[in-house]
């Protein structure tokens, strides 16, 4: 028998090309991973990283260590037992039949791959998109908003009532409201606007959709209610890419606030009109009422008043004035003097506010001021020096990526903007839009890279072409696994494509490197004996390879709309479905593809295995 070391080296060399060919192209695949920018690009880089470092990592454990091991093993134990293991040589036996029968038929295979690619690539424009799936953290944030103007006493109310409601759905553990805002605060949001924290029990992806759409149904059953429902991470998300927490957002810019105000009003008239919209909002509303205070100038000079005494009272009166402390211990506190509460909170009220002249004589505040209510806003919202109009709304029962195409479309053709107002689409669509072309551009370059590779591997053109025309088929299997678990893609969706395509090429790169070695080193000749005894030889590792990482993404892809599995379970789920095509691929349609239209000539040994056999 020979030596172990120059069986190990034999083996070792025999594999050393393609491992790591194949490993360099699965670590390049996940390079357009790494330039994704903004918000996908956080997400997914950490991914692509940790992929790249891992595969480094295992090809230096296959070109080093695992020889070495292979060595110590066998040298201790002797090569002992040369045949298949049972289940591995009753399934060589199975392959061997079937490959007999696949091998006669070339082009009966060829026509098979193209019929199912056609059925497969008739799926893609009924598949929707959207930048992330829902998120199931186990807590949702309501946003309520009443008509501008509403009390702060009314918007409890009506959020008590509210938490009512939403605090007797089955899964609900806690809410809590919070209404207007902080007196220092950075938001804007007037009284009118409440906001609501729901904490769920552990509950999993379809009954937390069950508590949201309950949750739905009891605030569009309050009138004159607008209002949205989202989770944390998701509003979040939404606000780092568009500023608002809604994934739909679109901004009317111009000059004219009641232009602006129109064309909003049309704008979410046609939003309402569409199918899936929901949650719809105004960000800015117009007619909040306000109470406007004019003095009369001409009649202060009579009473010889300044206009900056009267503001001064009318201040002290609402807002406090400091007349002075009080201490206890080593603390101070200041002494405000201010009207009470009812007398502060009823309009006729501010006319009968006494008023001191410089004569000490009493006046009332009406004699010198006139009281009007007025239409008036909230906030005006500013970008780019300009104004601007925003609406929002959320995406429901359909995919958002076709929502905001018809919604593009339907606004373009159903409102008319003049010179000085125009439309700006933004929110995840956008993002998701961006990203995937990034995805897509970068990828393309990365497949000039993965391409020259590819030949240098399998040192032919033709076999690169005939390897690259198979891979639609293994993709098949990721389209059919995206269209049963929704439909509907994801940047995830896309990750799971792009492992895909490695996964392939280096299954691929097995199998056709392995058929050049025993025609180019042993001398056979390339006919379908060869082609078979080379593809029962790596049925194992195929096998082997498919099966593990199945089993890898298997818990990941099993109830994938569940908690912490939303991102990663539609990836998995697609890598799954696609290692059954690509298997397929690998084992039937490639050996009799490779039979048929494959390119293999005789070289001569190599000077390192010339000199080996002299050894």
């Amino acid at each position: 028998p020979r030596p172990v070391i120059q069986i190990v080296y034999e083996a070792s060399m025999e594999v050393r090309g393609s491992v790591v060919y194949a490993s360099l192209i699965v670590m390049l695949v996940f390079v357009p991973l790494l330039t994704l920018g903004g918000v996908a690009g956080r997400m997914f880089e950490p991914l692509g990283e940790a992929y790249i470092l891992a595969i480094l990592a295992s090809l230096f454990v296959a070109l080093t260590v695992t020889p070495a091991l292979c060595h110590t093993l066998l040298s201790r134990i002797g090569v002992t037992r040369t045949s298949e293991p049972p289940l591995i040589h009753w399934l060589q036996i199975l392959y061997g039949r079937v490959l007999k029968v696949t091998c006669q038929f070339p082009k009966l295979m060829i026509i098979s791959v193209l019929v199912l690619c056609i059925a497969g690539a008739s799926l893609l424009p009924y598949f929707g998109g959207r930048f992330l799936p829902e998120l199931r953290e186990g807590h949702y944030i309501i946003h309520t908003a009443s008509v501008p103007g509403t009390s702060l006493e009314e918007s409890l109310r009506i959020g008590g009532l509210i938490e009512q409601q939403v605090a007797a759905i089955p899964g609900v553990r806690a809410t809590s409201q919070w209404a207007g805002r902080a007196e220092r605060g950075a938001d804007t949001f007037g009284t009118h606007y409440s906001e609501y924290e729901v904490d769920l029990e552990p509950l999993s992806g379809p009954e937390q959709q069950v508590v949201l759409d309950e949750i739905r149904e009891i605030l569009e059953a309050f009138p004159g209610i607008s209002s949205e429902v989202n989770t944390f991470l998701t509003e979040r998300i939404d606000e780092t890419i568009s500023g608002y927490t809604s994934p739909v957002v679109v901004n009317i810019y111009g000059y004219d606030l009641d232009a602006l105000d129109y064309k909003a009003r049309e704008v979410a008239e046609v939003m309402a009109d569409i199918e899936g919209a929901t949650d719809i909002q105004l960000r800015a509303p117009p007619g909040e009422p306000q109470l406007q205070l004019r003095i009369k100038l001409e009649e202060l000079p009579q009473w010889g008043l300044q206009p900056a005494t009267v503001m001064q009272n009318i201040k002290a009166a609402f807002d406090g004035i400091q007349v002075g402390q009080i201490s206890e211990g080593n603390r101070l506190f200041d002494i405000r003097v201010v009207l009470p509460p009812d007398l502060r909170e009823q309009p006729h009220q501010i006319l009968s506010m006494p008023l001191r002249t410089l004569d000490n004589r009493m006046l009332a505040l009406g004699d010198v001021v006139e009281l009007q209510q007025v239409s008036g806003r909230h906030a005006i919202l500013h970008h780019g020096a300009q104004r601007l109009q925003t609406i929002t709304c959320n995406v429901t029962g359909r995919d958002l990526r076709s929502f905001f195409q018809e919604l593009q479309q339907r606004i373009h053709e159903d409102v008319q903007f003049d010179a000085d107002t125009y439309p700006e689409f933004t929110g995840t669509a956008v993002a998701e839009a961006e990203s995937r072309k990034d995805l897509m551009i970068h990828s393309i370059l990365v497949g000039l890279i993965v391409l020259i590779l590819l030949y240098m591997a399998l040192r032919s053109v033709r076999n690169t072409w005939l390897v690259l025309l198979n891979l639609p088929f293994s993709l098949l299997g990721g389209v059919v696994a995206a269209w049963l678990t929704g439909g509907v893609l994801s940047i995830g969706s896309l990750v799971g494509f792009v492992t895909l395509f490695g996964i392939t090429l280096r299954n691929a790169i097995m199998l056709v490197s392995h058929y050049q070695h025993p025609i180019e080193h042993e001398g056979k000749a390339w006919v379908m004996e060869t082609a078979i005894q080379g593809a029962l030889e790596r049925l194992p590792s195929i096998l082997i390879t498919a099966l593990v990482t199945a089993l890898a993404m298997l818990p990941i892809a099993i109830n994938a709309d569940s908690p912490g599995r939303e991102i990663m379970g539609p990836m998995a789920a697609i890598i799954i479905g696609g290692l059954i095509s690509s298997t397929l691929l690998t084992l039937l349609v490639l050996p009799s593809v490779m039979l048929r239209y494959g390119e293999f000539n005789k070289q001569r040994l190599t000077q390192t295995e010339t000199t080996m056999q002299r050894q």
